[in-house]
């Protein structure tokens, strides 16, 4: 799980669009907190400090101490706007955290075990379904990432979300046992001919 981060940030006086972009010509990022029961709150944030956040990854997985003005709260972000030609962060929506809340998050999944995995060995290919995997966890329980292993694995098998060991309290959002990956047929290939199991007759 991520360590807490601190971030500081400031309170916006204008809301609305005219409000965020003169945060924006500032070097800030126009910012919103919302849930747990309170008002929304706008605030601005520095924009290289949440640029470097966003692209260092997990940014959506990663619990925050917000402190605005000295007010502190926890928050997790929930969803960031980039400018489509400059990559600069344009909004951020942070939801707060009460103590024991579960909520859902995205979580990536990292594959293992391809040293092991006969399928590949073989010449398959490694077919991903699912590059993230939404779960519902306690707040101060969420993983970077859940780890699935191809150890064992043949070509044309599969690999479920039932085989994977989640962190404790978590679950997936979908009830079904769904695929996370496959081993594909690689181009050309062709069964092993069974070997045989009776020895040839003799010549008469």
């Amino acid at each position: 799980m991520s360590a807490v981060r601190e971030l500081k940030a400031v309170a916006r006086e204008r809301s609305g669009k005219g409000g965020a972009r003169a945060e924006r010509r500032q070097g800030r990022v126009p910012a919103v907190i919302y849930g747990g029961g309170a008002d929304a709150v706008s605030i601005a944030l520095d924009g290289n400090e949440m640029r470097q956040l966003i692209f260092a990854g997990h940014f959506l997985t990663t619990i925050f101490e917000l402190d605005v003005g000295g007010n502190r709260t926890r928050v997790i972000p929930r969803d960031y706007q980039l400018d489509p030609v400059k990559d600069l962060p344009l909004h951020v929506d942070f939801m707060r955290l009460a103590e024991g809340q579960t909520i859902t998050v995205e979580v990536p999944v990292h594959f293992v075990g391809q040293e092991n995995c006969r399928g590949l060995k073989r010449g398959g290919t490694l077919n991903v379904v699912r590059h993230t995997v939404e779960l519902i966890v306690p707040s101060d329980q969420i993983p970077d990432a859940i780890e699935a292993s191809l150890e064992g694995l043949d070509i044309n098998d599969s690999l479920h979300i039932s085989a994977v060991t989640l962190p404790a309290g978590a679950r997936p959002v979908i009830e079904r046992d769904f695929t996370l990956a496959t081993i594909a047929v690689p181009a050309g290939f062709k069964e092993e001919a069974p070997e045989a199991t009776e020895a040839a007759p003799a010549a008469s």
